[in-house]
């Protein structure tokens, strides 16, 4: 068993290594627009499913919160934390819209939605997105490779090359929204 605990830290430390020199320009540009948003008065809106929906949540905790150190809070919401909202749209409309529903009730021209999916191609996040765009937000997609049909919505893709497996994409994903969320506070606030 340890040799395959050994096999599955490797493999996971494989894709982060991957991802680095592949990512730096995608990740830049993500970062570049969620600074240019809150300088504009804006505010980031994320979404996903399952882990996804998860690490929603972690990103808007990073941003609300702090990461390296006190500043004044971000806005930012993760639209899978309201169970009353998700189940009602759910109910009412259909799974498929219970995040693209919150985009058009919360979402603005100056906004930044970032959508999570594996696949990137989870219908929920795919209207989602097409919504986010249809009100003029930047979006930017966090996928496994390649982007699915997140990828012709995302002005910023950031696809995770060579994993080909739900939980090493998102331990890479882990990665990328902290370096993200750590440069936001950095050019936002100082280091």
């Amino acid at each position: 068993m340890q040799e395959q605990i050994r096999g599955l830290f490797n493999q996971s430390a494989r894709c982060i290594d991957q991802a680095t020199e592949y990512l730096l320009v995608p990740i830049a540009k993500a970062v570049e627009a969620i600074v240019e948003c809150y300088h504009g008065g804006g505010k980031v809106l994320v979404f996903g499913n399952g882990g996804s929906a998860a690490d929603a949540q972690h990103i808007v905790g990073e941003l609300v919160g702090r990461l390296m150190f006190d500043r004044p809070p971000l806005e930012a919401e993760a639209l899978s934390s309201d169970t009353s909202v998700l189940t009602c749209l759910a109910n009412d409309y259909g799974y498929e819209s219970v995040f693209s529903r919150q985009v058009e009730a919360k979402g603005h021209a100056n906004d930044v939605a970032i959508a999570l999916s594996t696949s990137g191609n989870s219908a929920n996040v795919v209207a989602a997105l097409v919504k986010a765009r249809e009100v003029g937000m930047t979006t930017i997609a966090m996928t496994g490779l390649g982007g699915g049909r997140c990828a012709e919505l995302a002005d910023v893709l950031i696809d995770v090359p060579q994993a080909k497996v739900s939980p090493r994409i998102q331990e890479v994903h882990v990665v990328i929204y902290h370096v993200i969320c750590q440069l936001v506070e950095e050019k936002l606030f100082g280091s």
